[in-house]
């Protein structure tokens, strides 16, 4: 064999064995998190036999249900390589204007009215992200304050009591043996799914993420577009602020503290890039997964609130530094 075949034949070796380890490497990126959520489930049900049994998986379901909502939004807006340190407040204030307005006029009505008030706080920041092209931080951390003044404002200080069975029984309620928020969730993320994977606008989100730039000249509206991801943010948010208001039972100027930063530790865990254009809607669901696993778990077994809080804050630097190496990898 002349050295020039066996140089040929090392080369598609090579090849191959590139190609198999790029195939590893995307497949670890989009079902990693499945695999981690997994061995994360077995982890706990081998350390507490209360972990698998029904009414704690129930459990697990509804509490994690607003997180993912509000993971959902925020998937849309890091996809163009955006932040929003805002929907915790949104998840106030919508959920104390959602209960106030359900005190005078039928509850249905009310818990749009509060919804629409979470969109339009996202959509503020989406026109001020992107018309006067502020930095997205700052941005939605100066809504962050003055958000939750408002929900402060319109309480008075004090959370505002639900009245309503019907608005209770978003919290609560069921469908044959699953929760409604879980329900609510599962069809936000459809609809997330659909959207991005299947429209226009969707496809618009990635570009704009990859290259605002070269998506500008290629014709696509980026300040509509940015608009819109913070709007539907801030919608997804809305939406979160009236379940947790119906389980409570009370619309609470200080809930939310902190759910921004759980949204986005799950996005990213769940394959999205912090500098935006790569991610899918369904790493950011079973990164929300994750994390209500890891906090259900660590309660089960009886970890101190304290130290909880000081596991999730690691959790959040690995999840920044996975990101950071998968894009120095790429």
């Amino acid at each position: 064999m002349s050295l020039s075949q066996v140089n040929h034949k090392t080369k598609i070796v090579e090849t191959k064995q590139g190609q198999f380890k790029n195939s590893i490497l995307n497949f670890l990126n989009k079902m990693g998190i499945i695999v981690v959520v997994i061995l994360l489930c077995l982890l706990f049900s081998i350390l507490s036999s209360d972990f698998l049994t029904w009414n704690n998986i129930v459990n697990v379901a509804r509490q994690t249900s607003i997180s993912a909502i509000l993971a959902a939004g925020m998937t849309f807006v890091i996809l163009t390589g955006g932040i929003d340190l805002s929907i915790g407040a949104i998840v106030a204030l919508s959920g104390v204007c959602a209960v106030y307005f359900s005190g005078f006029m039928p509850a249905p009505l009310g818990i749009l009215c509060g919804i629409l008030i979470g969109g339009a706080a996202g959509y503020v920041n989406g026109f001020l992200t992107s018309v006067t092209r502020l930095p997205a931080i700052i941005v939605t951390l100066g809504s962050m304050t003055y958000l939750r003044g408002i929900a402060y404002v319109v309480t008075g200080g004090y959370p505002l009591m639900v009245e309503s069975s019907f608005f209770k029984s978003i919290g609560t309620g069921y469908v044959g043996p699953i929760p409604i928020p879980v329900i609510i969730m599962i069809v936000v993320f459809v609809i997330a799914h659909l959207v991005l994977k299947y429209t226009v606008f969707g496809r618009n989100i990635y570009m704009v993420g990859g290259n605002e730039e070269a998506a500008r000249l290629t014709g696509i509206k980026v300040t509509s577009s940015l608009t819109w991801v913070y709007t539907i943010s801030g919608i997804c948010a809305g939406i979160a602020g009236v379940i947790l208001a119906a389980r409570l039972f009370s619309g609470q100027p200080n809930a939310g503290m902190g759910y921004e930063l759980d949204a986005i530790a799950a996005v990213v865990l769940g394959g999205t890039s912090l500098v935006g254009g790569v991610g899918f809607i369904i790493g950011s669901l079973f990164g929300a997964l994750f994390m209500g696993i890891l906090s259900n778990g660590l309660t089960l077994l009886n970890v101190p609130y304290y130290w909880q809080l000081i596991i999730k804050g690691l959790v959040i630097v690995l999840a920044i530094y996975i990101d950071r190496v998968r894009r120095k990898r790429d």
